[in-house]
């Protein structure tokens, strides 16, 4: 099996191959942060920390950036509305976002740059796109010239004539051309602004990932991800700053967009005045339910905000935790050796672990991830209602332990065994050592068992997969 994703320039899935062999460098645009997140944000959010946890779920190792814009037009106009400083306004959100994203059990990012820490490496890219030609200088402002790049519109599948025909002019900016966007904006008065080599001012938004990226991964790197919305104009504008910047074609390798969150079949927005703020959804209902409800359908379709559906969510949670919990009740009475059935059983296992791979593989398609999920606890109770109390401890641990493989992917099921539960980083690299073995990958396989071992982990490989123990508290 080989993990397939969906490629926009060429409409079909094509096979994943990192630029080095075993990693992936991840960036995922982050939040502007004038306000708290909604249900709509939250989406992508979600989504590719789920692709984060299936990468390194299936042995790659992920370096994930996540970006905050912490200086934009937004923010300023919102700062003076609440008569605060722009940074007052970003520290509140942003504590406020790391909270949120937090109750949704998503990983923390590896790196969390923000804009405003970044203008130097702004001031570099920009100083080179005009050394290069790629943009201009217009009374303290600097824009890039689109019509320099060859290749803008490639991503969004443009012409420069679909380009310039849907393109506004910008009040009081004689720029060259409609579709051309601001590098760096000269200050105005109240303005936050810095110093730069054509006078003081602040970075327009498209530059800010571009400089990013590039002083953390370089100028190629395996994924970028962010909301549909994004494609056009901000990716594309990466796209052409940091391609023409640096001389390397393309980028990205994988460029990843999640569809919508709609309310009536409109795009869920601030703009629109018709968004439910995820923090009241995740006090409502919890973090695991909005999270198995965001990827109940597919990440690229739009997926329509309904309560009922955040219900049928909680309720399809619900009966995962029923059947956990009763395999753990079974614990106590459960026998010391598995009968032939019990064999039986834990030999099928494989398949829910192989439909669960396949699905996920499949551009990571969770709704069917989640169907496997279901089916499992479908015959695992099946299994209990004809076996009654003739089960041993090892069917229950090895379902038990694959429950917990398959919610550590989704982000779900954190209270399975929560007594003997192990951290996340823990459980992936226990996964990543079965991937080892698979491909007779010898060194990496007893270097993982070492370094659980010196976290009090001793593991035990059975015909049924691995069993873990803990060794010291």
């Amino acid at each position: 099996m080989s993990l397939k994703v969906y490629s926009g320039a060429k409409g079909e899935l094509v096979d994943f191959v990192p630029l080095e062999d075993n990693k992936v460098k991840m960036y995922v645009c982050g939040p502007t942060v004038y306000n708290y997140i909604h249900i709509g944000n939250a989406r992508p959010f979600i989504v590719f920390d789920t692709v984060r946890k299936y990468l390194k779920y299936r042995g790659y190792k992920v370096t994930y950036i996540q970006n905050i814009t912490d200086i934009d037009d937004k923010m300023i106009n919102k700062a003076n509305e609440l008569g605060i400083t722009v940074k007052e306004l970003a520290d509140k959100f942003s504590a406020a976002y790391l909270e949120d994203i937090k109750a949704l059990n998503i990983e923390t990012a590896d790196v969390i740059p923000k804009a405003t820490e970044h203008i130097e490496s702004i001031i570099t890219m920009v100083s080179k796109l005009i050394e290069k030609e790629y943009a201009y200088l217009i009374d303290g402002s600097v824009y890039y010239d689109v019509s320099k790049f060859a290749g803008y519109g490639k991503l969004s599948r443009q012409d420069m004539e679909e380009i310039q025909h849907g393109s506004r002019v910008d009040v009081d900016v004689e720029k060259r051309n409609p579709a051309d966007f601001a590098l760096w904006k000269a200050a105005k008065p109240g303005e936050p602004s810095w110093d730069s080599p054509w006078g003081k001012g602040r970075p327009g938004w498209h530059i800010e990932c571009s400089a990013m990226s590039a002083e953390y991964f370089g100028p190629q790197f395996d994924i970028h991800a962010g909301g549909i919305d994004l494609m056009f104009p901000h990716h594309e504008n990466e796209v052409a700053q940091s391609e023409a910047a640096s001389g390397v074609s393309p980028s990205v390798k994988y460029w990843l967009h999640n569809g919508f969150i709609t309310m009536d079949k409109e795009k869920m927005s601030k703009s629109l005045g018709n968004m439910v703020l995820c923090r009241d959804m995740v006090d409502k209902y919890g973090g695991e339910t909005v999270r198995l409800y965001m990827l109940s359908g597919h990440f690229r379709v739009p997926l329509n905000f309904s309560e009922d559906l955040i219900v049928q969510a909680s309720q399809g949670l619900k009966r995962l935790y029923n059947v956990t919990d009763r395999l753990e009740n079974m614990l106590e009475v459960a026998s010391a050796y598995p009968s032939d059935n019990d064999k039986k059983f834990m030999n099928s296992l494989q398949v829910y672990r192989d439909s669960f791979i396949e699905s996920m593989d499949n551009d990571f398609n969770t709704p069917q991830a989640i169907a496997v999920l279901y089916n499992l606890a479908k015959d695992a109770n099946m299994y209990l209602d004809n076996s009654g109390d003739k089960i041993s401890a090892d069917l229950i641990n090895h379902t038990l332990n694959l429950f917990s493989e398959f919610g550590a992917v989704l982000g779900i099921l954190r209270n399975i065994r929560k007594k003997e539960s192990l951290p996340e980083d823990l459980m992936l690299l226990i996964r990543e050592r079965e991937e080892a073995r698979r491909r007779k990958d010898w060194s990496r396989s007893d270097q993982i068992r070492d370094t659980l071992n010196s976290h009090g982990i001793r593991l035990n490989d059975t015909p049924y997969g691995v069993q873990w123990t803990k060794t010291v508290s």
